[in-house]
């Protein structure tokens, strides 16, 4: 089935999360249209359990122009030393990282075996892309996110040195901002993301930049 035959029902306007749908289909037709469209799984950390599929009322966003960088995160890029980026290196082992990482007041991961499987399959097909940074042939932190028509939207980062996840975010976004990028989709804001300078929209005005950037174009990785 082409992505573009899936038929996606307006959000429910009485849900706070956006809620579209709810089923157990994670094909990579069915996830490339969902982020054409806007929409995201956020399953829970039940394996069993049916997938909300949402597109919030309000959307957090990072505007590369409006981008804050703190002293003490200058501080740990000037400080790298011997630790190296790169791009799509090992996809696999970040999101496993990331399922594995510890999720304080959650008893679990939202990236479950399912999800992994899935985005794993949507890296293979060029549609999801990971950051590494590395320490020597040590992993030390990474991130990883989905493009589809020329939006990323960041998925999940893990650090295993002080500011790696966050290091990861600023070369991201330099990578980006070269291939003509000017934000990124964060889907909720967190208090790291707020640190560098990021915001919510609304639902409306996301959907008009998603719209934007797909008629844009752009050829990000």
């Amino acid at each position: 089935m082409n992505s573009a035959e899936v038929s996606w029902p307006s959000p429910d306007p009485r849900d706070e999360l956006g809620l579209v749908a709810l089923d157990y289909n994670l094909s990579v037709e069915r996830l490339l249209s969902a982020y054409r469209h806007g929409i995201f799984p956020w399953p829970d950390s039940g394996v069993f359990s049916p997938i909300p599929w949402v597109c919030p009322p309000r959307r957090a966003i990072l505007e590369f122009a409006e981008l804050r960088i703190p002293k003490n995160l200058r501080k740990s890029q000037r400080r790298l030393g011997s630790k190296y980026f790169t791009i799509d290196r090992a996809f696999s082992a970040v999101i496993q990282a990331c399922a594995q990482a510890p999720r304080p007041g959650q008893s679990g991961t939202w990236i479950t075996p399912a999800m992994i499987t899935a985005y794993t399959d949507l890296h293979r097909r060029g549609h999801a892309h990971s950051v590494e940074l590395w320490d020597g042939t040590s992993l030390v932190a990474g991130l990883y996110g989905v493009t589809a028509g020329g939006t990323f939207t960041g998925e999940s980062m893990f650090h295993r040195v002080d500011d790696g996840s966050k290091l990861c975010v600023l070369y991201l976004i330099e990578h980006l901002k070269n291939r003509g990028a000017t934000w990124i989709d964060i889907q909720q804001l967190t208090p790291h993301f707020t640190m560098l300078g990021a915001r919510e929209i609304r639902r409306e005005e996301f959907l008009c930049r998603l719209r934007a950037d797909q008629q844009a174009s752009l050829a990000l990785f």
